[in-house]
């Protein structure tokens, strides 16, 4: 049941109309690492922290059966991020970005993370993603995410990347800029043309479509409703890495579209919960059992009689 995501891990500081927090466990990493632990242990992990990085935020992870092979600390500054989310919860300000440790970091994997069946790169640099990918086993199924900065900086490394990926996660504006069409649909089959065989295009509060190898192959899950957004910080990242840790739970290494179509509900459910307090505080409680119920709301949410 192993599992390998590398990504990055640092410090946030938060500023939502609710509160301000600041020291805030943060990075694709975290948040995807601790989503897949829900349902499966070990999750390897590879990534950078600094010397100032709280020992409080290591233990919590270790606590909840990270494996630190892969993770190098640094003499330098953690990475760090400090944002602020507006009224509508859907547009933020980054106020200060530090990138710190990341700006050398050269991923390494431990022994056994290196036979993880399962990897997931994290929202991370390409260049990275791709130095990853070299220390990885043949036969692993590989999801990535990205974001709008490496769009736009790396883009030829990034078409690199997609051309050696099983499966690429984005959200619906990048999407759209990525693949040079105002259309959704046209933009996942466009995407999946670089490379990947599948493709997820993430709508927020809308939900997830997921794009199959053939266009029959087409399925769309709604967001879990929830009826305050506390801090969506990481919800994409929770969402990955727990349909991700879903599958390497269940063995579904090779996973065919029908078990990416229960994946997808899965991580869809586990974001829901990241979104309801600063960082990952309220994942860090959140069990099994806890997705299945909402799973089991949220067929009665989507189900009718035509």
């Amino acid at each position: 049941m192993s599992i390998l995501i590398s990504g990055s891990i640092g410090i946030d500081n938060i500023i939502t109309p609710h509160d301000r927090q600041d020291g805030l466990l943060g990075g694709s990493l975290a948040y995807c690492a601790l989503a897949a632990s829900i349902f499966t242990k070990p999750v390897y992990i590879s990534g950078v922290v600094g010397h100032d990085f709280p020992k409080a935020h290591l233990d919590m992870l270790a606590s909840k059966g990270i494996d630190f092979g892969g993770l190098e600390h640094s003499t330098g500054d953690s990475f760090t991020w400090t944002g602020e989310y507006h009224a509508d919860m859907n547009t933020r300000t980054t106020h200060a970005f530090g990138i710190n440790v990341l700006e050398h970091w050269k991923p390494q994997v431990s022994a056994d993370g290196a036979k993880a069946k399962i990897a997931v790169l994290a929202n991370m640099s390409p260049d990275n993603q791709m130095q990853t990918l070299d220390l990885l086993a043949k036969d692993t199924f590989v999801a990535a995410d990205t974001m709008d900065l490496w769009i736009g900086i790396a883009n030829e490394r990034l078409h690199e990347v997609l051309k050696r990926i099983d499966l690429l996660v984005i959200n619906d504006g990048e999407a759209k800029e990525f693949a040079k069409t105002t259309n959704i649909i046209e933009a996942g089959r466009r995407l999946q043309a670089k490379g990947p065989r599948y493709v997820i295009i993430k709508r927020g509060e809308h939900g997830s479509t997921l794009f199959g190898i053939t266009p029959s192959e087409f399925f769309t899950c709604s967001a879990y409703p929830l009826d305050n957004v506390f801090d969506p910080t990481g919800a994409g990242d929770s969402f990955l890495g727990g349909l991700a840790g879903w599958l390497a739970a269940n063995e579904k290494f090779q996973p065919t579209f029908e078990d990416l179509k229960t994946a997808v509900v899965h991580g869809s459910v586990v974001a829901s919960f990241t979104c309801e307090a600063f960082s990952t505080q309220r994942i860090e409680r959140v069990t099994a059992a806890d997705v299945k119920g909402r799973i089991e709301d949220l067929k009665r949410y989507s189900a009718f009689v035509a």
